[in-house]
């Protein structure tokens, strides 16, 4: 089985999805363009074929320890190689970074993409039952496992919950947390609530953490 991020890329119809913020109470809902998604998260093989570094461990485990503009620079790092358009322009004092939606490139999803792939159709907390379709801390023996070890959802993506949380392209509230970026997902010493589609959280964009990684987006008619 292939497991590179970039080399299977799942197609996503347009749709709608209501967002929300337990913190606050508040809900709104998103239109949602067709774009595709990765199927699994970013692996540290993949990662290390386009930044010419290899991370510790088993090349099939999802990338770790690696911050929002990490991310973003992977995105336009394997945009170059595939001979696409970048979608992300970083501002020179390194703060900033932005993103073009015309670009054929790589690039995170969105939050409401990402929840929206996540739940595939569903409306309940999860797309399946949570053992089976992700490693949190009730059953990863606390440490990260290779992508596609669980089951997918209905649209073929693997590893939607637990395993790492995956950065999106969004703030988080800028009201409140300045810069501070989007994570999705839940981590494998998670517990069972924070593996939910609609549970937010929120990290720096300069942080490293040892259960964030991020899959890649590209937008509609991109292949």
């Amino acid at each position: 089985m292939d497991v590179r991020a970039g080399d299977r890329m799942v197609d996503v119809a347009a749709g709608r999805v209501t967002l929300a913020d337990r913190r606050t109470g508040r809900t709104w809902e998103v239109e949602v363009a067709p774009y595709r998604i990765g199927a699994y998260p970013v692996t540290r093989e993949l990662y290390a074929r386009v930044t010419d570094g290899l991370p510790d461990g088993p090349p099939g485990l999802p990338v770790e320890s690696v911050s929002w503009f990490d991310a973003v620079r992977f995105c336009n790092g394997l945009s170059r190689l595939a001979g696409l358009t970048p979608a992300y322009d970083p501002a020179a004092d390194g703060e900033s970074v932005g993103w073009d939606p015309a670009a054929d490139g790589y690039r995170l999803p969105t939050e409401a993409e990402w929840e929206y792939a996540c739940r595939a159709g569903t409306t309940g907390p999860r797309y399946g039952s949570l053992d089976s379709i992700a490693w949190y801390r009730g059953n990863s023996q606390e440490r990260i496992h290779e992508v596609g070890g669980r089951l997918p959802n209905a649209w073929g993506l693997h590893d939607m919950l637990g395993n790492v949380w995956e950065w999106c392209w969004d703030h988080y509230d800028t009201e409140v947390y300045g810069t501070y970026r989007v994570l999705r997902g839940g981590g494998w010493f998670d517990e069972h609530w924070s593996c939910r589609a609609s549970v937010r959280r929120r990290s720096h964009p300069t942080f490293r953490v040892d259960d964030v990684g991020f899959r890649v987006a590209r937008s509609a008619g991109a292949r």
